[in-house]
């Protein structure tokens, strides 16, 4: 095996994994590196759920017990601004050995935790209703298995590392795993006060609670022990948890229309997003999804970033920071790298450590290079700013190298991927299932694989370059990139393009054939300005068409297609952040009337989801009457499904900002459906800050507010 140390483990197969379902309704917390997913009862049960730090799960057991007996839920949810999770529980008949029977729906139970500075803190309220003392047998099962991430979706390991017996202390329990990695890993609980009886598996309270009586019992767990629980700890620590949400909710331009629900759609994004960006040392940065991917991914964030360019750049400062960092400087076929390329994703546990799966650094996604290019160009043109193209012109530089490299060995002049390692993925664009690339027939391509989007994003990443050189005064350069963008959009009309079909193939395979396959791919064509005028319109018609629109957004593979499959992750399934992506492309193009109305849908989608989009659902057609389907283990929430409603409205507004000249472009506006006024406020313009209204008028809309006057060009 390739590039691994000495001492470290043979590599996980991935065919021996089976990704556990998750139940219908989970609830996720985050902090830093640490996030917790229960279910509405507040309870972990050690599926797919449980405490995880550093992609270890920490508890995989957590389950309140009334006697022997669950209680009964009235209602779970996390708060608007994704801080708290309330469980509200009622009680069954009480049986207390050798005593009374205790009556039902008198006792109400409210179990409310959050996270911060990367511990659980859980506080239990009981409250007795009735009139006369009940006896409350309360007791907690708890479990720490410390799986790693990768464990925990389904692979199967051939060794593990050594888990100590519990060390049960008077009012707390510690759990301690060395991996074979040599790390000791721990688990801390600890109560507010000593239970009657504890175990390494359980906690044992009896309460004699008085008529009108009440109870409150703190408890805190981490990967570290700390002080005892207290009301005071926790009050305080829930303070500065909400202050620091509060202030990473305030960054950027404001939104607000005059529809209810669609601000709360907008807030609980705003929120998510929030809730997934994490502060690095190199600034903020949004990991990608609970509970499968809360990590650093490049092309995610990379694309998260750029949903919410057009009123908050300080986020895709961070993120090309990140990457330009940790750029690869090395050849290794385990992990998919070679000098300039950008990185895919990283993990933290322990069998990435050990090199059992390649992710601890992977570098094996075709797009991601170049989409890195592209967003610093994005940036540079939204705030008009040349300093941090300056500071990562080295790390530009490389990148573009590489994407270079790979279109002059391709025989076709394409960017093109096949993995270097069997266990890498074996598809490298955004639709990295092994399913998602194959031709007409069904069969799949033989590599290397050239995908249509990626040519595209090759295409922005050539004319970024060309820009950013004619900024920083070389003329010669910037010539020779965009030579190179022409070169790219030539080739991409002669090689992709299907006239039949009115529509660009899904690929172009290692012997030159083209996968003639109708696929949203060719949307991300749109979004980087590739096709041609006709071209696009007949792009736009085919998106627009019952075979994509299933009428609560974009299918990610058209109707008919040999492997269209509604339910399948990536051949059928809706993807906000796809949908976003094509509409947006739309909306370069002059697509108004279609972008409103993918916006309606992907908001009426959102409705049915507590107003948060998830990772995606099932493409089955819309009926009267009838939710979206969900998809059985989509994240949630999940980043970039978050950022989705900022680009449609960008694309709806038609709205682009020139930092560099302090202007504010907007090109035939469009509200939202149901929308009558729309307000923008704060948006950071250069060295100004505008707040801008937009008010439906008749057919038109029109734009007013401070600076608009001045600083607005609408055409």
């Amino acid at each position: 095996m390739d590039d691994l140390a000495p001492g470290q483990s043979a590599p996980v197969e991935w065919g021996d994994m089976e990704e556990p379902r998750l139940p219908a309704k989970l609830h996720a917390l985050k902090d830093r590196d640490t996030f917790v997913v229960a279910d509405s009862l507040g309870d972990m049960i050690g599926m797919a759920d449980g405490l995880f730090d550093d992609d270890t799960r920490i508890l995989s057991r957590w389950r309140l017990k009334l006697g022997a007996h669950d209680p009964t839920l009235l209602s779970g949810s996390v708060s608007q601004d994704n801080v708290f999770f309330t469980s509200h529980l009622v009680n069954g008949a009480l049986v207390t050995p050798g005593g009374p029977v205790g009556p039902p729906g008198v006792l109400h139970l409210e179990r409310k935790r959050f996270l911060w500075e990367e511990r659980l803190y859980e506080r239990v309220v009981i409250m007795n209703y009735s009139k006369t003392v009940v006896i409350l047998p309360l007791a907690f099962e708890f479990a720490a298995d410390f799986r790693d991430m990768f464990e925990v979706r389904g692979a199967h390991r051939k060794r593990r590392g050594k888990l100590d017996p519990p060390d049960v202390g008077e009012r707390s329990v510690t759990f301690r795993y060395e991996g074979l990695d040599k790390v000791e890993r721990c688990s801390n609980i600890t109560f507010s006060e000593a239970p009657n009886r504890l175990t390494g598996d359980s906690a044992e309270f009896l309460y004699a609670l008085d008529g009108d009586g009440r109870i409150e019992l703190y408890i805190e767990i981490s990967a570290h022990p700390g002080a005892v629980p207290t009301r005071e700890r926790y009050r305080a620590a829930a303070a500065r948890a909400r202050f620091a949400m509060r202030a990473k909710r305030r960054r950027g331009g404001r939104l607000r229309t005059t529809g209810r629900l669609f601000n709360a759609w907008v807030e609980k994004s705003r929120a998510d997003l929030a809730l997934l960006t994490t502060p690095l040392q190199t600034g903020p940065y949004p990991y990608a999804g609970i509970p499968w991917f809360s990590t650093a991914f490049g092309r995610d964030a990379i694309i998260t970033a750029w949903q919410i360019l057009w009123f908050e750049p300080s986020l895709a400062k961070g993120v090309l920071t990140y990457l330009a960092a940790h750029q690869a400087e090395e050849v290794s076929a385990f992990r998919d790298s070679e000098p300039g390329k950008i990185m895919h994703e990283t993990r933290r546990g322990e069998m990435a450590a050990l090199g059992e799966v390649p992710f601890g650094r992977y570098y094996g996604g075709v797009d991601t290079t170049p989409l890195f290019v592209a967003l610093a160009g994005a940036y540079t043109e939204r705030t008009g700013r040349l300093d941090l193209a300056d500071q990562l012109w080295p790390a530009l530089e490389r990148a573009i190298g590489w994407v270079q490299r790979g279109l002059d060995d391709n025989p076709y002049g394409l960017l093109a991927y096949s993995k270097s390692s069997k266990n890498g993925l074996t598809n490298q664009g955004w639709k990295d299932s092994s399913d998602s690339v194959f031709h007409a027939d069904g069969r799949f391509p033989p590599p290397p694989i050239a995908l249509v989007e990626v040519q595209g994003y090759a295409f922005t990443a050539f004319r970024t370059m060309a820009k950013l050189a004619e900024r920083r005064g070389d003329y010669v350069a910037a010539q020779d990139f965009a030579q190179r963008a022409e070169t790219m959009r030539r080739k991409v009309e002669e090689m992709f393009w299907m006239e039949d079909m009115g529509a660009y193939g899904l690929a172009v395979d290692g012997e030159g054939k083209l996968c003639r396959v109708r696929a949203s791919n060719m949307g991300h064509l749109l979004f980087a300005g590739l096709p041609s005028p006709e071209r696009a319109r007949r792009v736009i018609d085919n998106l627009l068409g019952p075979d994509f629109a299933s009428g609560w957004g974009l299918r990610t593979l058209a109707i008919g297609e040999a492997r269209y499959n509604p339910m399948s992750y990536h051949n059928g399934s809706v993807w906000p952040h796809d949908t976003a992506i094509c509409a947006m492309g739309m909306a370069r193009y002059g697509e108004r009337r279609g972008v409103v109305q993918i916006t309606a849908s992907q908001f009426e989608s959102a409705s049915q989801f507590d107003m948060r989009l998830p990772e995606l659902f099932c493409g089955f057609p819309r009926e009267p009457g009838e939710p979206p389907v969900p998809y059985p283990v989509a994240c949630l929430p999940q980043a970039w499904a978050a950022g989705s409603v900022f680009m449609m409205l960008q694309a709806c507004l038609g709205l682009t900002v020139d930092g560099q000249a302090g202007i504010v472009h907007v090109h035939d506006p469009q509200l939202p459906i149901g929308i009558d006024h729309f307000a923008l406020t704060n948006l950071p313009v250069g060295d100004d800050r505008l707040d801008l209204r937009f008010e439906r008028d008749d057919e038109r809309v029109v734009i007013q507010g401070k600076g608009a006057r001045k600083k607005v060009r609408v055409t």
